[in-house]
């Protein structure tokens, strides 16, 4: 925990902004937006920056709706990420926008104590965390160099400090075979159909020798045009899933037989692409969470024991390949959804209800306090400073 007065002044912040966190969660979530077309969530959260004295950047990574928002000029660079992106059809059941206001609530809590700190607060808006990847190529264009530490909060119906998520691969597989008539000259075609058939059944029989921890899901996204024509060309979208990068490359291997036996029975051929870039696994940094999961306590927040928290996966996250180039922390914060869980139309109603209101305040200032707390204790300071040196000195990340 941060020393008594830090978390005072952290607690007074938060609080005095509270209405306007809501205000903005309220307004992301009324207007859900897709991967790389949150123009309107970026600006509004942007926007609540600048007022407060930010110096906002937009458009940053060649992304149009990313952003990096800077207050202070102390030493220690602290970021804290911003997600605003929705779902099809089904808006913020991912709760996003408490995300969005919590990391806005954050970055004002670390810019009123940077100069007695020594930071350098940056509060990142990163799109396209659901498909796209954002901040992956983020990453990748060098966004994050010279970050120090990074963190976020993350709705769910419970409180878990040391979040556990998998490496996913997001491809798709395209059949290609030769239309005939269905009826007349089916002997004429190659049915993509049935090439597609044939994988998912292989897909479905492996299965039961799935590695612990493995999974995979998807479906046809694209089928054929007409009863009576044998399809030539056909798609499926899956994720593969695994507990780490090592793990998936070996389930990856195991799909693409099952995909290359498809074409091969049916005399098709197959092209597998990745859709977005890989998401890996999720590492949290022991000292980030401790202090993390001090402050939660400390407000009143009951967090998962520390024994249960891998029993409590979440999915898969671009945040996990930040953790693997910089110090990272990335809870889960709980509200109440009446058994909903993320990803269900339910959990967009919980998303604006007032125990999302109670966890956009809870995650500011719990975030917000971690990043004091290890500013403030000169091992772990030196600690994550002397790492962004020598990432820097490495190449970036």
């Amino acid at each position: 925990m941060p020393v008594t007065s830090t978390l005072a002044r952290l607690t007074e912040t938060v609080d005095a902004a509270a209405p306007e966190l809501v205000a903005l969660s309220h307004a992301v979530h009324a207007r859900p937006e897709l991967a790389f077309e949150e123009h309107y969530a970026s600006g509004l959260v942007a926007d609540a920056l600048a007022g407060h004295g930010f110096a906002v950047t937009r458009g940053i990574a060649d992304l149009e709706t990313a952003f990096v928002a800077r207050s202070g000029s102390g030493p220690l660079r602290v970021a804290v990420f911003a997600e605003y992106d929705a779902l099809p059809g089904i808006g913020h059941a991912c709760g996003h926008n408490i995300i969005a206001a919590a990391g806005v609530g954050a970055g004002l809590a670390l810019a009123s104590v940077a100069d007695e700190l020594g930071l350098t607060v940056e509060v990142y808006g990163t799109p396209a965390e659901e498909s796209g990847a954002g901040k992956v190529l983020m990453l990748r264009r060098g966004a994050f160099d010279g970050v120090a530490c990074a963190g976020m909060v993350h709705p769910a119906p419970f409180d878990v400090v040391r979040t556990r998520t998998l490496a996913l691969a997001d491809l798709a597989i395209a059949f290609t075979g030769r239309e005939a008539h269905a009826s007349a000259a089916p002997w004429a075609g190659r049915n993509a159909g049935d090439a597609a058939t044939v994988a998912q059944v292989a897909l479905g029989l492996l299965r039961q020798h799935l590695e612990p921890g493995q999974q995979l899901h998807g479906f046809v996204s694209e089928g054929g045009t007409a009863p009576n024509v044998v399809p030539a060309a056909t798609e499926l979208l899956y994720y593969l899933r695994a507990e780490t990068a090592e793990s998936l490359e070996r389930l990856a291997a195991r799909a693409d037989d099952c995909f290359a036996a498809g074409a091969l029975a049916t005399g098709c051929t197959h092209e597998v692409r990745e859709v977005s870039p890989s998401y890996s696994e999720l590492r949290s940094d022991d000292a980030l969470a401790d202090a993390y999961r001090a402050a939660a306590i400390a407000i009143g927040r009951d967090p998962v024991a520390p024994e249960y928290e891998r029993a409590v996966p979440l999915g898969s996250t671009d945040m996990g390949n930040v953790s693997h180039a910089v110090p990272s922390i990335h809870p889960l914060i709980g509200l109440e959804t009446d058994g909903a869980v993320t990803h269900q139309p339910e959990f967009t109603a919980a998303a604006a209800s007032p125990s999302a209101d109670r966890a956009v305040r809870d995650g500011a200032l719990a975030l917000a306090a971690a990043f004091a707390a290890v500013a403030e204790d000169e091992t772990e300071r030196a600690r994550l400073q002397d790492g962004a040196e020598r990432r820097g000195r490495n190449g970036g990340q």
